[in-house]
């Protein structure tokens, strides 16, 4: 079994992922093999290079991601919370049961989206840790979540999914 992040990666897939890993040995009935991120969702204070040439991309407004995580942070917090920034806080400890556990994340991305240099910082913080990490990142024209928008590029990232798992 491999946990799926989608969008809100670091909400839902990457907690869970984690928790999973940590509880391992409560759950003898299910082999999970590791963690898929599709398209996470990450921000952070500074801006990136992708935010700041993709700031008015009609998929994803830089504008609505900052309302989005003002709205969804708690009180006071700004987008370096560890809830909207994986790259934030002390995670040796998380990264390393994955690594002791042989987990392989796979980090998807669109060259076209805005979040694309946040997925790349996540996927290199978990090789330089020693995790098996997979990146599939498509064309330079394609935004976030182009597969739930055109079906060919749906069929697609199946196919290249069933390769990497």
């Amino acid at each position: 079994m491999l946990p799926h992040g989608h969008e809100l990666g670091r909400e839902h897939g990457i907690p869970c992922g984690l928790r999973a890993c940590a509880a391992a040995a409560d759950l003898k009935l299910l082999v999970i093999r590791g963690l898929i991120l599709h398209h996470p969702f990450f921000g952070g204070s500074q801006r990136t290079e992708s935010e700041a040439r993709l700031f008015n991309n009609l998929v994803l407004l830089v504008n609505a991601t900052d309302v989005m995580w003002e709205l969804a942070l708690p009180a006071g917090a700004d987008r370096d919370h560890e809830y909207c920034n994986p790259m934030v806080g002390e995670r040796p400890e998380e990264w390393g049961r994955m690594r002791t556990k042989g987990w392989r994340v796979v980090v998807v991305g669109g060259c076209g989206d805005q979040l694309i240099d946040r997925q790349r910082e996540l996927m290199a913080e978990l090789e330089a840790k020693g995790v098996q990490v997979v990146g599939f990142f498509d064309g330079e024209g394609n935004c976030h979540m182009v597969e739930m928008m055109e079906p060919a590029k749906a069929e697609l990232f199946l196919e290249k999914l069933k390769e990497i798992i």
